[in-house]
Formats: structure tokens, sequence, C-alpha cells
């Protein structure tokens, strides 16, 4: 019997946009059918890849194989590409559905998997935090849904690759102050 290991950072990478870039490069080199059945491929090799690794399916990265599945699949069945273009707006509105029940339950669903790597933070600091991503997710799926519906394709897709990581990364990166302000002294983060 197999033990579980813990995946190597780059793992974590790759299974977050290996999809997505993945989907990208297909777009541009043979367009938005081919594109979507690269990223569903993409999308279950690397929840494979996060199994053979760990021996555990990592909740984020297989709620986001299923629903590019189900999208991807009903966008190549009818020929439409506003099924893979609404994939976004209900991941983030999922994201943000399960962190609000973490919220209003005190059970860690999500916020855990998304503050693995931050240092521990208080209760305060946890709960802004979560209210935080709670508050974009929802912002990012209207971003979204105005997206594809007043851009091109070629436009939407660059939105999603580069604008939706960007936005991101800026989101990330405002968070730091409220998490130094409330991470635990390392002897009490160790208890």
């Amino acid at each position: 019997m197999s033990k579980t290991r813990t995946a190597p950072r780059w793992l974590g990478v790759a299974v977050d946009y290996g999809p997505l870039l993945a989907f990208f490069a297909a777009y541009e080199l043979v367009g938005l059918r081919v594109a979507t059945m690269v990223v569903i491929a993409a999308a279950l090799a690397a929840v494979a890849a996060g199994w053979i690794w760990t021996r555990r399916f990592a909740f984020i990265p297989t709620m986001t194989a299923v629903i590019v599945g189900v999208m991807g699949g009903l966008t190549l069945y009818l020929n439409d590409p506003d099924f893979i273009k609404m994939k976004p707006t209900i991941v983030y509105l999922l994201f943000a559905g399960v962190i609000a029940a973490e919220l209003a339950t005190g059970r860690p669903l999500l916020g855990r998997a998304m503050t693995a790597a931050m240092p521990p933070m208080d209760a305060t600091g946890k709960r802004t935090l979560l209210l935080r991503f709670l508050v974009f997710f929802v912002a990012m799926a209207a971003v979204n849904e105005v997206a594809r519906r007043v851009l091109s394709t070629d436009h939407w897709v660059l939105w999603k690759v580069f604008g939706a990581i960007g936005a991101t990364f800026l989101f990330g990166l405002a968070q730091i102050p409220l998490v130094m302000r409330h991470k635990l002294p390392e002897e009490t983060a160790a208890e």
C-alpha cells in the first residue's frame, strides 16, 4: 500500500495553470473547438497527476475539472462557445458559495485550501480574508459575465487568460498586509 505524499510546489502550479495555458495555446493555434477539447483533457490530466502524486483528489482542481468537462462538453455538443465562456462564472460563484457556507457554519471547507500557503492567522484575520475572497469571487463572476457578453471570443480569451490571472495575482498581493497583521506568532502557530 502506497503512502500519501505531499505534492511538490511545481505540481500545484502545473495543476492550477497548466489547463488554462494549454487552452490558450490551442486556441491561438487552431481555435475554440480544439482548445475546448484540450482544456478538458488538461483538466483531467491535472487531477490525475495530483492523484498519482498524493493519492487523493484535491477539491479545487477536481471540482474545476468536472465543470470544465460539463461546460466544455456542452460547447462541443451544441457548438456554442457561450458554455465554455460561462465556466469561469460558475466556478467563481461556486467558490463564493462554498466560502459563504464556511463563514456561516464555521466548518473549514474551501478556506483551508485557499490559505494553505499562508502563515497561520488568528480567527479575525481568517474571517476577514474569507470575506474578501467571497467579494472577489462574486466580482470576478460579474466581470466574466460582462466580458463574455460584450467581448469577441478572441478578446474574451485574452481576458480569461491574462486579465483574470492578473486580477487574481493583484488581489492576492493586496491581501499581504492583512495576513501580516493577523499572523500568529511562530510559537503559537506551532502548537
